[in-house]
């Protein structure tokens, strides 16, 4: 398999060229299809897999947030962690990232859970397994899919600077080592989930945030969306 065979749009897969190459790269590809043969449902569709580096390029990239595995439920995943199609129910995770994100900037709690217009300004959703079977949670999490997204992590943490990575709750938090701290920004806070308990609230990470975009002379993130 070459980058040509991935449908990414074209700076990720010129940064990302040498990672389509590999073979663990192409057992994912083998595994998902066998999956698909066997009959089951996977998550998000096909065209939504790279929907993170497809609305956020990467020369566009300032802000970037970790998620785990997609939803599993049907109509939820689309390619951007925490975030849902309009027509879907508000996830928790995504209702108390809207309470804080109230809190803190101020801003009206949407009554749908896209966030594509963060994608677009620069904030790189990325879940580090980027695909699931139909309600089956954390099913395609040993199949490559880490290997991939560190090394995406990796990258964006060599090739640029000034980077503000929100790292919520332990999964996430396990990616700092990839990550230069000389060279970049890390706020830390526990995960939104409810089962995490309330340590999320009062983190302020979006005001931080928009503080060290503004600091190094880069747009502030307009997080209303």
């Amino acid at each position: 398999m070459n980058a040509n065979d991935v449908n990414i749009e074209n700076s990720w897969k010129q940064i990302l060229a040498e990672e389509f190459e590999k073979d663990y790269f192409s057992k994912i590809k083998e595994h998902i299809v066998d999956d698909i043969k066997s009959g089951n449902t996977i998550y998000p569709p096909g065209k939504l897999i790279f929907n993170a580096f497809n609305l956020t390029p990467f020369d566009k990239v300032k802000v970037v947030i970790i998620g785990q595995d997609p939803y599993h439920a049907p109509g939820q995943a689309m390619g951007l962690c925490f975030s849902v199609p309009r027509n879907i129910p508000v996830p928790a995770s995504l209702k108390r990232i809207y309470k804080e994100l109230k809190e803190d900037v101020g801003i009206q709690i949407p009554n749908h859970g896209d966030l594509t217009t963060w994608a677009k300004q620069g904030v790189f959703m990325m879940n580090a397994i980027l695909t699931v079977v139909k309600k089956s949670p954390g099913s395609h999490k040993k199949i490559g899919w880490q290997e991939f997204t560190d090394n995406v992590i990796k990258k964006i943490s060599d090739k640029k600077t000034g980077i503000v990575f929100l790292l919520w709750g332990n999964f996430a938090r396990a990616k700092k080592p990839l990550i230069d701290q000389h060279k970049h920004f890390i706020l830390e806070a526990p995960h939104p989930s409810p089962l995490a308990g309330n340590g999320f609230f009062g983190n302020h990470h979006f005001s931080k945030t928009n503080e060290l975009l503004i600091k190094q002379s880069k747009e502030p993130i307009e997080w209303q969306v």
